[in-house]
């Protein structure tokens, strides 16, 4: 990937990098935010769950505009709107005393902005590139996501020192070149001509469930598993960091981005092994869930911090090899018609797994007790796992979609990119079709 290209990945991966701050930049500085406005724990924490709660509600309407009007027509509008609603809390938060539901309601319009930028991003990646370059671009763009999450709590803490709402000010500063570089940097795929109704969309969606349901749902409990996970135990880090080492502010947020610099690396590197090598995925899948069972397994039995972390960042190592895996195999499950509502359902319940994750953990921690919070969480991992090796698919024809060829293979039926879903579907597969089948509705000679 190279020239014109690499630009459109640079402004591609500057919309999860920013979406990611949201949530992880403010939280250095809400520990002052509390004090400065004289709220408390719980109304201090609605910041970070009312940015949350409406992305998560809001991303499968994204990702149905994205369908019908194009992925670029939701990102750009989404991305200003996500700067609007930073401009909004911190000019609140600069020139009033009582500021606080004027903050929580630019947080709201945030989230709001938020549901319309990384996922439907997958989306439109998915649409550019071929099978052959697609787990190489999602690699990038999760690792870009990753990136996001290492420099947020450093960056966070360095605004900071300016005034603790500094940091909502950085969003509009940030989401204006990038609206600008994705709408004229990037080329979206053309739709071709005979859009569905609507019926046939919904009708087209609930035929890629019907036909997909064990891979689907399992690829996004995984996805949002991986993510619980890696957050909860940030979540811990970042309090037994400064207990035991008595690590604050920035110093504390150079070890946390450790295990999310790991999962980074990793996903970079993975997406650009993986390729169109769908048994591959599936091993390395089943190698995260593995790794990640075996890191919180043994993490009980070592005290000291420093092995702790080290530990750690080898879970964050198994989330970056399954997230990459995981998008190119969703990303590839649809046609172009309904990808932004598949990858938007995805995000959703990745969202879902970041915002539960330290919860979560913080109730386990309720139970006093290390081998409570890790090996439940292990547990976990290892039924999950089980669950991938049974419904994952081990043998796929994948869809391309780049230009140029992503409009004839997008003809493709939805539902039948997999041919194989689970074992019986292999063997059904094997004996009764060779090739993808086309639906009447959308098979070339029609649309000719």
């Amino acid at each position: 990937m190279k020239g014109k290209t690499m630009l459109v990945l640079a402004a591609l991966g500057a919309v999860p990098f920013i979406m990611v701050l949201g949530n992880s930049m403010l939280i250095p500085v809400l520990p002052e935010m509390q004090k400065e406005l004289g709220i408390s724990q719980f109304k201090t924490s609605l910041v970070i769950s009312l940015f949350s709660i409406p992305a998560g509600l809001v991303i499968p309407f994204a990702g149905f505009l994205s369908d019908r009007l194009g992925r670029k027509k939701v990102i750009a509008p989404a991305l200003i709107i996500y700067g609007i609603g930073g401009a909004i809390a911190g000019a609140a938060a600069l020139l009033m005393d009582k500021a606080y539901w004027l903050i929580i309601t630019g947080r709201i319009v945030q989230g709001i902005g938020a549901a319309g930028t990384a996922p439907v991003t997958m989306a439109l990646v998915g649409d550019i590139f071929t099978s052959q370059e697609r787990s190489k671009a999602l690699g990038y763009i999760e690792a870009s996501n990753g990136m996001g999450k290492v420099v947020s709590p450093i960056l966070g803490s360095l605004i900071g020192i300016i005034a603790w709402f500094a940091t909502f000010f950085v969003f509009p500063v940030l989401t204006i070149p990038i609206a600008l570089a994705v709408w004229f940097a990037v080329q979206e795929p053309k739709p071709r001509a005979g859009q569905q109704s609507i019926g046939q969309y919904l009708g087209a969606i609930i035929t890629i469930f019907k036909n997909k349901a064990g891979f689907l749902i399992t690829a996004f409990l995984i996805g949002s598993l991986a993510l619980l996970l890696l957050f909860g135990i940030l979540f811990f880090l970042s309090d037994y960091l400064e207990k035991t080492l008595k690590l604050f502010a920035v110093k504390k947020g150079l070890v946390l981005a450790i295990p999310v610099l790991a999962m980074s690396v990793t996903s970079l590197t993975t997406g650009a092994l993986i390729k169109k090598k769908v048994p591959l995925m599936k091993k390395l899948v089943l190698t995260g869930l593995s790794l990640i069972t075996l890191t919180l397994g043994v993490l009980p039995f070592f005290t000291n911090p420093w092995a702790n972390v080290g530990i750690m960042a080898g879970t964050g190592v198994g989330v970056g090899l399954i997230l990459p895996c995981l998008n190119t195999l969703i990303t590839s499950s649809t046609s172009m018609q309904e990808r932004g509502m598949i990858t938007s359902l995805y995000g959703g319940v990745r969202f879902f797994g970041v915002a539960a994750g330290p919860p979560l953990f913080g109730f386990l921690d309720n139970f006093d007790g290390r081998f409570v919070i890790f090996w439940s969480s292990a547990a976990l991992a290892l039924a999950v796992g089980i669950l991938a090796l049974l419904l994952l698919p081990s043998k796929v024809q994948p869809q391309t979609a780049g230009p140029g060829q992503g409009e004839q293979n997008d003809r493709k039926s939805p539902g039948m990119v997999f041919l194989e879903t689970v074992t019986l579907k292999n063997t059904i597969g094997r004996l009764v079709t060779k090739k993808p089948l086309r639906s009447p509705k959308t098979s070339p000679d029609k649309d000719k």
